[in-house]
């Protein structure tokens, strides 16, 4: 019986054993590295992440390693489950129990890891730590974006897999094979456009392949004329390398529509990795001089209002800088801006010492305000002194430990 022509073609003419994905992206490092990791596996090892830009095949490779390999694979989505609770439940007895199925016994794959927002996100890369130590079968994680700061706890814990960007050989090649079997006669050029359009990601252009395909029984440049890349978002890495590497102010501009990032964040980006990438004083001192005006205008819009400013904002900060290059671009490894790592150190604590404000407040019936000015000193110098009166005072307020603490230390 034919599959039916509803059914999507990444689906449909997707990679079914680890031979035929090679066939398609080469002997690529990353598929010896994730074999060998499970092949060597043991209760008590590291987990595997998995990471790099969306539909270039992390999902596809576990899901045709567990198979050829004889694995029950229990798959969930990461961004879906954000509590440490759902977690517990539906990952935790699955860590601990063998397989009734699969000959090799069970793989835990959590997909979409660096989905996890929102409260409680803390909790859960918590709990997914303690499973990954306490689990007896093999667990793999995939993220786009493993280097945000609240998956350190993760990356620690786990063996660090990249997976590239496809080239457009290896897209152009995966293109021609599903024309072959839907009995379409394809144009090379027509194949090139959609394959560069995808920027690597293979699901786009067989998705695109499709919508401009199916159904005939030739494809011409004119079938794909009307597509378009994608309104893609880009994480920060991606984000600066395509703003240095940048030869025109328009492709410099573009690079804040392309991104997750709102301008002020992008800008302590630039700001933490300029000495990286320029490393000649003369582009560098040019490059800050127009982050330093971009600066000055964000200053000026905020405090007036004044958002007919965010243009010269945006061209001072993106094609300022990337017209400041003198030599040609060459690959940086980049860094996470301090002030953001720093601020997020802070939070934590801010939110202790606004819990303690709150509670003497209530207490005391002040504001916030007036607690924080004119209680808080004193309760420093009550629970930094020797004494049990801190003690009553504590039970008084209702302070637990992280809340004594924060008095003893942070004055």
């Amino acid at each position: 019986m034919s599959t039916p022509s509803y059914v999507p073609w990444t689906e449909k003419h997707k990679p079914r054993s680890i031979a035929e994905i090679k066939e398609i992206v080469g002997e690529a490092e990353y598929i010896d590295s994730f074999v060998s990791w499970l092949r060597n596996w043991k209760p008590g090892d590291k987990a595997a992440l998995l990471y790099g830009p969306p539909g270039v095949g992390k999902t596809l490779l576990v899901e045709v390693v567990a198979k050829e390999f004889g694995y029950e694979l229990f798959q969930l989505n990461a961004s879906d489950t954000r509590t440490e609770a759902a977690l517990r439940r539906l990952v935790g007895q699955s860590s601990k129990t063998v397989s009734l199925y699969g000959s090799k016994g069970k793989l835990i794959f959590l997909d979409e890891i660096d989905g996890l927002y929102g409260v409680g996100e803390a909790d859960a890369v918590k709990a997914i730590v303690e499973l990954i130590k306490e689990s007896r079968v093999p667990i793999v994680m995939a993220a786009n974006d493993p280097w945000d700061p609240k998956l350190r706890p993760l990356r620690e814990v786990s063996v660090m897999i990249e997976f590239k960007r496809l080239r457009s050989s290896s897209i152009i090649k995966h293109l021609k094979k599903i024309c072959a079997k839907e009995g379409i006669m394809a144009d090379e050029r027509a194949l090139k456009i959609v394959a560069e359009l995808a920027e690597g990601d293979m699901r786009s252009a067989v998705n695109d392949l499709q919508a401009a395909a199916q159904g005939k029984k030739r494809l011409t440049v004119n079938d794909v004329s009307w597509l378009r890349a994608r309104n893609r978002q880009y994480q920060a890495f991606d984000v600066l390398r395509m703003l240095f590497a940048a030869k025109r102010c328009d492709d410099a501009r573009n690079v804040v529509n392309s991104s997750l990032l709102d301008y002020e964040t992008l800008m302590l980006w630039i700001d933490e990795n300029l000495p990286r990438q320029y490393t000649d004083p003369e582009e560098l001192a040019k490059a800050y001089y127009y982050l330093a005006r971009a600066d000055v205008f964000l200053g000026r819009m905020n405090r007036g209002q004044k958002w007919e400013l965010l243009k010269y904002i945006i061209d001072f900060m993106t094609a300022g800088v990337a017209m400041s290059k003198i030599h040609p671009y060459r690959f940086t490894k980049y860094g996470f801006p301090q002030k953001i790592l720093l601020l997020a150190k802070a939070k934590g604590t801010r939110a202790i010492r606004e819990s303690i404000c709150e509670k003497v407040a209530s207490k005391c019936h002040l504001s916030k305000r007036k607690a924080s000015t004119e209680i808080m000193p004193f309760l420093h110098v009550m629970f930094e002194a020797p004494g049990l009166a801190k003690h009553d005072v504590s039970r008084w307020l209702g302070l637990d430990e992280s809340m004594e603490e924060f008095l003893k230390k942070h004055r």
